[in-house]
């Protein structure tokens, strides 16, 4: 197991250990102690245990070799892995809000009668806030040294806890005060920015399942680096496709059509050389055709 995948599995088995300790205990105190924030934040640790164990089988499923019939391996299940978290995000924020806003419908029209949530409901809130900052630091720290989408989800979701662990104690004070609302608002306050995160989640990963070029900086520099090479003349297509923490570069370039293959096999492959020796760290393979171009044709692919 490569040093990557220690980490990343780390990472998940601390997550997942302090999840199901969160959930348990948070549940319990939010009902003990008549907290709607504190029991919706419960909920949304329960849920967490739920796709942390998803998310154990994905990256044990990512961390196969490469076989016959998948001969780029199976990497692909990081950005699958981190959909799946992106989407229990989204339906627990959906959940967590209906559930806010019935309960302050009740206490506004009188349906069900207000309980004061206990003192001990604000140091609950607190040791969580305190747990969440370090693992969303540990959490991203590991994502930014492994450049694994399942860590920059789930580093996500402590951030969203750290905000729903702060709503619960800003609630739970005003509540106090006498705006008796302001606990379940906070719960329904915090679902939103659940919401928000679940969505952004769900549609980076997609674009990294789709090929999507990971940003216009790295394509801008792409392009540069073939067009400085002597003989190319233009880019007329560019692939960039995803595998985990690396990338596999697909390019056709155009070339003097009055040149012999065989120097057009050297463009090609000091091409290749120069975003390999470029892109050392990131680039798993990079393949170039070449394609004769019109000695009048201006560059298709410019480096801006």
């Amino acid at each position: 197991m490569s040093d990557r995948d220690q980490i990343t599995g780390k990472t998940v088995n601390l997550g997942l250990f302090c999840n199901v300790g969160l959930a348990i205990l948070k549940s319990i105190v939010g009902i003990i102690g008549h907290s709607q924030a504190l029991l919706a934040d419960g909920i949304n640790s329960s849920s967490d245990v739920v796709y942390y164990l998803a998310v154990k089988f994905f990256m044990r499923q990512a961390n196969k070799p490469a076989d016959s019939e998948h001969p780029y391996g199976h990497r692909q299940l990081e950005s699958i892995s981190a959909i799946v978290v992106g989407a229990f995000i989204l339906t627990t924020g959906i959940a967590i809000f209906w559930q806010s806003l019935n309960k302050i419908f009740d206490l506004v029209t009188g349906t069900e009668p207000f309980q004061s949530a206990s003192t001990f409901v604000v140091l609950i809130a607190f040791l969580t806030l305190m747990l969440k900052i370090y693992l969303y630091f540990y959490t991203k720290k590991n994502y930014t040294s492994t450049k694994n989408p399942t860590l920059f989800a789930l580093a996500k979701d402590h951030l969203n806890d750290i905000m729903a662990s702060g709503a619960v104690i800003v609630g739970v004070i005003m509540a106090k005060l006498g705006i008796l609302w302001m606990d379940p608002a906070a719960g329904a306050i915090v679902a939103i920015f659940i919401v928000r995160t679940g969505i952004s989640i769900i549609f980076q990963s997609s674009a990294e399942l789709m090929d999507a070029i990971p940003d216009k900086e790295f394509g801008n520099r792409v392009r540069e680096i073939a067009l400085s090479v002597k003989g190319v003349r233009d880019i007329e297509d560019l692939g960039v496709h995803r595998f985990g923490p690396s990338y596999t570069i697909e390019m056709i370039i155009g070339v003097d059509g009055s040149i012999t293959v065989d120097e057009g096999n050297k463009i090609s492959h000091e091409v290749e050389e120069k975003l390999m020796n470029h892109f050392h760290d990131s680039l798993r393979r990079v393949t170039i055709h070449f394609h004769p171009a019109p000695s009048d044709k201006g560059p298709y692919f410019k480096a801006s």
